[in-house]
């Protein structure tokens, strides 16, 4: 079959506090494609602006937090009339900001841990243990699991850093899983188990700082009902195209929903590229597959 795009460009980088993962994720991506036969620009955003070559066809997007996964460089992107990959600009920010993110699960009817949002100045009304997050970041950038009131000003003030509001997450005790996507596909579910039960910074990106079970030791019920759920959660978000879809496992057997990542890692450690060559695609497969799928809204 004759390849949809040949000159393609990867953006990496990007103004966001994800920066560094960025860079990495982009890296890898242009190398896959180059290998996978395509002429490949690697593009380092450094500001909130688009700069591309005019022999560029399509874009792969790599680009982390800000600017590339909340919809606004997607929407630079349909104003050109260049194809891209993954979510469009709506469905790019649904999944971004956390705040929209659950509004959207409550409403589709997709389980997910109570919460409230909170400016600094506004009392938390939820019950300890939760957790504290900058609504519009990822990475677990800004983000604190809070067990003891001595914590909370402190995880507070974090969050603060990253956003004007906080958003406040009841702690679901138990197994953290998750579930890729690629075009209309669920991935082979992964369990992720972190020091101390806490997925953080250090644990995502760290060599060794988190184990990845691949299959997830889980029954088939709950496998078959996490793919349903991220399925359910991708179309209810309206994304395409790619993303990855991050669950807690209560001992009671029930599941959570806690976001989308419209733009996953493809970093050395990242968890989509693992479930891709579980399921028979190299990382140069998953990249051309995912590139193959670029379009405009």
């Amino acid at each position: 079959m004759a390849r949809k795009f040949q000159s393609v460009a990867v953006l990496k980088g990007g103004p966001s506090a994800e920066r560094e993962i960025s860079l990495r994720s982009g890296a890898a991506v242009a190398g896959a494609l180059r290998e996978a036969g395509y002429a490949v620009r690697e593009i380092d955003v450094i500001a909130p602006v688009l700069e591309l070559p005019p022999d560029v066809e399509a874009v792969f997007i790599a680009l982390h937090g800000e600017f590339g996964e909340d919809g606004q460089v997607q929407a630079l992107l349909e104003e050109r009339g260049i194809p891209y990959t993954g979510s469009g600009p709506a469905a790019s920010r649904r999944a971004f900001d956390k705040r929209l993110s659950k509004a959207v699960f409550v409403e589709a009817g997709i389980p997910t841990p109570a919460y409230e949002i909170l400016d600094p100045t506004r009392p938390r009304r939820l019950p300890l243990p939760v957790v504290v997050k900058p609504p519009r970041q990822g990475s677990t950038i800004g983000v604190s699991r809070v067990l003891a009131e001595t914590e909370w000003p402190g995880a507070l003030a974090e969050a603060c850093k990253y956003d004007h509001e906080v958003l406040v997450e009841e702690f679901v005790p138990g197994r953290e899983l998750t579930v890729g996507v690629v075009g209309e596909e669920p991935l082979p579910l992964i369990e992720i188990v972190a020091p101390d039960g806490w997925y953080d910074y250090a644990a995502k990106y760290r060599a060794g700082g988190s184990r990845h079970l691949l299959p997830a030791p889980v029954d088939t019920a709950t496998a078959d009902r996490c793919r349903t759920l991220a399925m359910q959660t991708f179309r209810a978000l309206g994304c395409r195209g790619l993303g990855r879809v991050d669950f807690r496992l209560r001992p009671d057997g029930e599941l959570f929903v806690l976001e989308l990542n419209s733009i996953p890692g493809f970093t050395e450690t990242s968890l989509l590229p693992e479930a891709a060559r579980e399921a028979g695609l190299s990382f140069r497969a998953l990249c051309d597959r995912i590139m193959s799928l670029a379009t405009l809204d």
